[in-house]
This record gives structure tokens, sequence and C-alpha cells, in this order.
């Protein structure tokens, strides 16, 4: 049987695991100090997501005036596709959503997994920001969201299904 998954507020204490998944997942990973950082601002929202006690995935997103920016998403490579970026996202947009709220991100062109996973939540792309990965000079891909007043997705496959079948 599988152990549960458990989403929480991220904690200071998470962060040597944290700098695990994101060193093996991003080829320019963020520095403890850019973890902190966020960490401290009161109004950002930074989640973890658990399975026996140990990070198995996390969430960053900080609030900027009126619009919320999804800073940085990775899940634990060998416990990827399994269902834990979604259970992220949800508690996001469960904690986050109200009407008409906004959400920006900024995803590798190349990262089609992240981009459909992003566009099952209701993102869609809005521009490109040029060279904007340091590494390879990839561009990234702006996608926005819109909150509407029907509230947080809770499944977003059958949601997409909905929307596609006839009334």
């Amino acid at each position: 049987m599988t152990p549960p998954l458990e989403i929480r507020r991220l904690s200071y204490s998470d962060l040597p695991q944290v700098i695990a998944i994101e060193r093996r997942a991003f080829p320019t990973a963020w520095s403890l100090a850019m973890f902190v950082l966020e960490l401290s601002k009161p109004s950002g929202i930074c989640l973890a997501a658990t399975i026996d006690g140990k990070i198995a995935g996390y969430l960053v997103c900080s609030r900027y005036d009126t619009v919320w920016h999804l800073m940085n998403v990775a899940v634990d490579d060998r416990r990827r596709r399994t269902g834990i970026a979604t259970a992220l996202l949800n508690r996001l947009f469960e904690t986050a959503d109200r009407p008409g709220e906004q959400y920006t991100l900024e995803v590798r062109e190349s990262n089609a997994s992240a981009i459909a996973l992003y566009e099952r939540f209701g993102f869609r792309a809005a521009g490109k920001r040029r060279g904007y990965y340091h590494d390879n000079k990839e561009d990234a891909l702006i996608m926005w969201r819109t909150a509407d007043a029907s509230g947080p997705v809770t499944d977003p496959a059958r949601e997409a299904s909905e929307r596609a079948a006839p009334a």
C-alpha cells in the first residue's frame, strides 16, 4: 500500500531535502538563500508534499501587488508522474483562488510535460522571455491564469472532459 501524500506549509527545516531535489530537477538550481528569502515573505505560499515525512515535492508562489507568481515547482525525480505536482497546484489554488485572481509563471519551452500540466489548470501562453535560462539561453514561455467564479480546480482532467462534452 502506498503511503498517503500530505500537503503542508514548507518550513526552513525542509530546506536540506528541498535543495537536494532542486539540484536534481533543474540545471540552474535555486540557492539556499533564494529559498530562505521566499519562505520569509509573509504574503507568499510555500508548500511541501510529503510521503512518510520525507519531501516528495514543493511549490513556491509569491505575491506581487495583485498577481501571484508561481516561482518554483519540483518533484523528486523518483516520484514524478504520480500526481504530486497536481496535488501541490490544487492546494495552491484552494488557498489563493478568488474570482479574477491572476497567476503567472515562466517555463522552459522544451518542458512539454510541465506546459501540459499548467494548461490543465487553465494557464495559457502569453509570450516569451528570450534567453531567459542562463545555462543554455533557452527561451521561457510566459503563461497566465485568471481564476474564474467557479472556484479552484479539483480534478483538471475531469474539468477538461466536462468542458468538451456536449451539453
